[in-house]
């Protein structure tokens, strides 16, 4: 590959991958939650951070609008625009930049769609075990949650589906998609049978897509590039695939027949959303992509040595790998650690991990593992674990 594109690429390659490039000393001079909601003897491996260096060309983005002042209020549809590109290039879908809306970040673009086809007092659906945010967010909303809980295989359940939508109070459906914690990409099926329930139902779906970017396996559908979902809605961002948490900001998507239910989503919204961060972003969805790969390549390495490490030094620990995200769900029910294994790793072995009680129905009993890191910092948060137990 050619260009600038194909520098960065060379570069990462080079040095093996952006997933191997920082030390631990490196790290621990972050000042984010990573990094300091625990004490320096604490190896953190919970919240949904990368332990890597930008992309390249998103540090000269936001370099540049700061040497020009250029940080004042987002404007216009080049962050729809560009992640259009990046959908038809990745996925062949063809996003309707005139159905989009800026949003601040996809939780809160979840709760102003919402808002828009639900009312206080009604009932949203989401697949436990599941990103606790769905709960805290739709709640603090003032709509319930119902829960359709996963299959045994971590896949949607059919019949727990119909269950929950058949209530008349159940209005809205939040899918996570890939699914967060348990990786699971769905399948073009899987979505028409949504979209098909929903449609029964009359249930409105809004499909969180932040972790679309980061598929090993398989491939990404995007909820709306099926003909049976143009009721629902669908939330992107560069967030998760290039490490843009701290830099806030999403696209909403409507599908053709809920444009105009999109376009009662009030102007102020879009305010929300950080001008600079979009420049970030719109350089990620454009020149991001050799960058992205690496730390894909990286991200399949680990989820092998991952599979490896316990089954050589926590067999006790069951590990079904994900085809997306860099979430590792792990059941570690047989090891007697009682309902929050993750308190028991911290306290034990001095390793954080996210506690799976807290992602509702299923969770206890589990831990989720964030293995976006080196293989040797991969290496020692099992060593740790598994220190916790003896």
């Amino acid at each position: 590959m050619s260009g600038p594109g194909g520098r960065v690429e060379a570069a990462v390659n080079a040095a093996g991958g952006p997933l191997e490039q920082l030390s631990l000393e490196q790290l621990r001079t972050r000042t984010s939650v990573k990094w300091r909601a625990h004490d320096e003897g604490v190896l953190p491996a919970w919240v949904a951070e990368m332990d890597v260096p930008l992309a390249e060309p998103i540090v000269t983005a936001v370099t540049r609008a700061l040497r020009r002042g250029d940080t004042g209020y987002a404007y216009g549809d080049g962050y729809a625009g560009a992640l259009a590109d990046f959908a038809r290039r990745r996925w062949g879908w063809d996003l309707a930049v005139e159905r989009s809306r800026l949003v601040p970040d996809v939780m809160l673009g979840a709760v102003e769609l919402l808002r828009l086809v639900t009312r206080p007092g009604e009932a949203v659906v989401v697949n436990p075990p599941i990103y606790p945010p769905f709960y805290a967010f739709i709640e603090h909303d003032g709509r319930r949650v119902v829960d359709a809980p996963l299959g045994p295989d971590d896949r949607l359940d059919p019949e727990a589906l119909e269950a929950a939508f058949a209530s008349p109070e159940v209005t809205g459906y939040l899918l996570c998609s890939p699914h967060n914690p348990t990786g699971t990409v769905h399948t073009d099926a899987e979505l028409r049978m949504v979209a098909a329930l929903a449609e029964r139902h009359g249930v409105r779906v809004v499909a969180d897509e932040i972790h679309a970017p980061v598929v090993l396996d398989g491939t990404f559908v995007p909820y709306l590039s099926l003909p049976e979902t143009q009721a629902g809605f669908a939330l992107l961002s560069a967030s998760k695939g290039w490490n843009l948490a701290g830099l806030k900001a999403a696209v909403a998507v409507a599908g053709d027949r809920a444009g105009q239910d999109l376009a009662r989503m009030p102007e102020e919204v879009a305010h929300g959303a950080s001008h600079v961060a979009c420049l970030a972003h719109v350089a990620a969805w454009c020149e991001g992509e050799p960058w992205l790969d690496a730390v894909l390549d990286g991200l399949r390495n680990n989820r092998d040595l991952l599979t490896q490490l316990l089954q050589e030094r926590l067999p006790g620990v069951t590990y079904r790998p994900g085809a997306a995200t860099y979430l590792a769900w792990l059941d570690c029910r047989d090891l007697a650690l009682g309902d929050d294994p993750a308190a028991a790793f911290l306290a034990r072995g001095r390793v954080a991990l996210t506690s799976g009680k807290d992602f509702g129905t299923g969770g206890a009993g589990h831990a989720r593992l964030n293995l976006a890191t080196s293989s040797t910092l991969l290496t020692a948060v099992v060593d740790r674990m598994a220190a916790a137990v003896r």
